[in-house]
């Protein structure tokens, strides 16, 4: 299994944007379908989005199309969240996940790599 590391998250007023980051560790990142999910208080882990190993598939919660980009660098190990136009209900936990070998799932028992998590709150 890799190691993943998020980054980027803070505090961000509606309309604002932010980048998160996944770092992962090891040599076999490029196997990895990777993916974005989210946590808020007192509700279920949510797919936010997932890119194939190559880059070249994308997939978006309705919710998000529009306004979140996914996209990775497998020269660098890293899998990237653009958010833009942040609303405050995008408020969570964001956790990246890998799937080795997997297509870009949006469930999360398809993953078998997670980050800790970073916070990501917007205000209104």
């Amino acid at each position: 299994q890799v190691q993943l590391v998020e980054s980027g998250g803070g505090l961000v007023q509606a309309g604002g944007s932010l980048r998160l980051s996944c770092a992962a560790s090891g040599r076999t990142f490029s196997t990895y379908a990777m993916g974005w999910f989210r946590q808020a208080p007192g509700k279920a882990r949510e797919f936010v989005a997932a890119i194939n190993w190559s880059g070249g598939n994308t997939y978006y919660v309705d919710s998000v199309k529009g306004r979140f980009t996914i996209s990775r660098d497998n020269a660098k190990n890293t899998v990237y969240l653009q958010m833009n136009s942040l609303k405050p209900e995008d408020t969570a936990v964001y956790y990246c996940a890998g799937d080795r070998w997997g297509v870009g799932a949006n469930n999360a028992a398809a993953y078998e790599s997670w980050g800790q998590g970073t916070q990501v709150t917007v205000s209104s």
